[in-house]
């Protein structure tokens, strides 16, 4: 028996992906920037809101596809981009991209992954797009944009809210470190779940960043955390937008907008869509949830270019309200991880197809025949169904 059959939910799927991982990798995939109130209002924000289902409208096969950069989704979900995956899993970033081709959705593979774009492209041709974290080392960046061109990624989103690591304070607490430092009470931590070290070969030390090991010479996993730390660029501005805006042909994004004057001005300078997000609430604590942005940026930009949802989706209900508040498409990290976790490419399958199946049977509850239907029509947020129009009542 495998740890995924019978998960009904991506919260099973995580609860199963906590006894399976040493504490301080579990908590460095759930946990959050300081207090955590940024991340605990990814999820709660969703309840803020409710729907008004139209079940007469009898959707009783709704068409749940959609098509995004020219890339065809089988659901509007894009897994989102995750950094060292391979601490999770084997592989992880391969894993992910093979789940995300076999649901018929698209892997974002990360600057700070553990595999190489080539290897994940070649797992899942067509199916993955690229993160970028923007380097002091303009030379390195564009090296890395051909490498990620040439490597076969058509889609580029580029990162906006990491001038700084946020202080994430479980990480803190366990003494984690990338890649894992085996001190004392690491390394018991880590015996604890000799599958989890088996499957890593008892090395987990040697999960480190593929993008930069070959420059950056043979450092040691901690010294070359440190200096990777050191190269990601401080002062990401406008200007240094357009930089890569003018390397990259094809279409491109920007991740971690929240406030709409900061979306309009991302459209000014050619950004091709907008991913809204809070990174999880793992950067700065205290912000908006993303669900709460996304509609103020979504009503500045007026339908000029796609907005996507990256923060809190853990059901498909989720995802239908972000469609109703005007995203093309949500993004989803952490619940493919904890399918990750359980086993492996298997798992991340497992936690997309709980969401499909939840987007259809909301969809299906609602009378919703196909996405381009989802809008604020099904939603009446918390407090204002006293607001409806009054509905006659006949003796």
């Amino acid at each position: 028996m495998t740890r995924i059959e019978g998960a009904w939910s991506i919260e099973v799927l995580r609860q199963r992906a906590r006894a399976a991982l040493p504490r301080l990798v579990f908590d460095f995939v759930d946990g959050g920037a300081e207090d955590e109130i940024a991340l605990a209002r990814n999820r709660r924000a969703f309840g803020d809101f409710r729907i008004w289902p139209r079940p007469l409208e009898a959707a009783a096969s709704p068409d749940t596809r959609t098509v995004l950069f020219d890339s065809e989704l089988a659901i509007p979900l894009v897994v989102a981009p995750t950094g060292l995956t391979g601490l999770l899993w084997p592989g992880g970033e391969v894993a992910l991209a093979r789940a995300a081709a076999a649901r018929g959705c698209v892997y974002t593979l990360s600057t700070a992954a553990s595999c190489p774009v080539e290897e994940v492209v070649a797992a899942a041709p067509g199916r993955v797009w690229f993160q970028l974290y923007l380097t002091r080392d303009r030379g390195f960046a564009a090296e890395l944009l051909d490498r990620v061109r040439q490597a076969g990624c058509r889609v580029l989103i580029l990162t906006t809210d990491t001038p700084v690591l946020g202080q994430r304070e479980r990480d803190l607490a366990n003494g984690f470190t990338i890649p894992p430092a085996l001190g004392l009470r690491p390394l018991c931590d880590l015996l604890a779940h000799p599958r989890w070290l088996l499957r890593h070969r008892l090395r987990p030390d040697r999960v480190t960043f593929a993008h930069f090991t070959g420059r950056h010479g043979r450092r040691g996993g901690l010294e070359l955390a440190a200096h990777i730390g050191a190269m990601f660029e401080p002062r990401l501005g406008w200007r240094e937008v357009a930089w890569v805006r003018e390397r990259w042909e094809g279409p491109f994004l920007l991740k971690g907008v929240l406030h709409p004057e900061e979306a309009e001005q991302a459209v000014a300078v050619g950004a091709d869509g907008l991913v809204v997000s809070n990174h999880g609430g793992r950067q700065l604590d205290r912000v908006p949830a993303a669900i709460e942005a996304l509609p103020h940026v979504v009503r500045r930009l007026d339908g000029r270019v796609p907005v996507l949802l990256d923060g809190g989706i853990r059901r498909g209900l989720d995802l239908f309200i972000a469609l109703a508040l005007g995203a093309a498409a949500g993004m989803a990290g952490r619940a493919l991880l904890y399918g990750l976790a359980c086993a492996g490419a298997r798992g991340a399958e497992r936690a997309l197809a709980i969401l499909g199946e939840e987007l259809r049977r909301a969809m299906i509850l609602c009378g919703a025949p196909d996405i381009r239907a989802i809008d604020a029509r099904w939603l009446a947020p918390e407090g204002r169904l006293t607001s409806a129009p009054s509905v006659p009542v006949h003796p």
